[in-house]
């Protein structure tokens, strides 16, 4: 059986990193007693996947983990007892099943929205005006671990909300917008922010499928 965890990433569990995350998740399988299938070979690992990795130091209410089982289980009832098991900071919202034969979870994330809220004063006319010059350019270059990049291409969408920033990047293998790069074009310091995942668009097999938070603060518009 395979089973998809939607659940949030709060307080001091922003800075674990993501093999932590894996481990805090087997051990979780395991006080909840879920029948949890392993790799075969020398060094058995936990069958189970994250969505996309979430930089340390972000929270999200919209983490999504895939879980395969040696057996069918009940899930009714299985949030609860998984949050039992789980520490502060990790709060499972939603468990449901998913087809076996859907592809690896990794490979159908397509773009992942951000709240960024500004913890000082900005002069919001200017960052309007860095934000629409940054929406009309055609390529934005930057430099990643020595490798240069188009940013431009993997913004797809930014908004002003009063003090808060929303913005929805690519969020796929090998094409990944990240928030703090997004920042840096606008003349944001990162550290002078605090920035919370809010929503996953995972790409079905079927029509696209938006996995996101119980009640996401804005609609971000200008998606592609």
């Amino acid at each position: 059986m395979r089973i998809r965890i939607t659940f949030s990433k709060q307080g001091a569990l922003r800075y674990t990193g993501h093999l932590d995350l894996h481990k805090l998740w087997e051990r979780a399988a395991r006080r909840a007693e879920l029948p949890l299938a392993y790799s075969q070979g020398f060094h058995p690992q936990p069958r189970m996947s994250l969505a996309a990795a979430l930089p340390l130091g972000f929270s999200s209410t919209c983490e999504v983990l895939d879980m395969r089982l040696e057996s069918d289980i009940e899930l009714e009832g299985l949030p609860a007892r998984l949050n039992a098991t789980l520490p502060p900071g990790i709060q499972v919202t939603k468990v449901e099943p998913v087809d076996e034969r859907a592809p690896a979870l990794q490979t159908q994330v397509a773009e992942a929205e951000y709240q960024v809220e500004l913890k000082n004063p900005v002069d919001t006319s200017e960052l309007k005006r860095k934000v629409e010059s940054a929406l009309a350019s055609q390529s934005i270059l930057r430099e990643r671990r020595g490798k240069k990049y188009d940013l431009r291409p993997l913004i797809h969408s930014v908004e002003l909300m009063g003090d808060t920033i929303v913005m929805r990047l690519a969020a796929r293998e090998g094409a990944t917008g990240r928030p703090e790069e997004v920042l840096d074009v606008l003349g944001i310091a990162f550290e002078e922010t605090r920035i919370e995942r809010t929503r996953l668009i995972i790409k079905s097999p079927s029509p696209t499928e938006e996995i996101a938070s119980p009640h996401p603060p804005f609609k971000a518009r200008g998606s592609q």
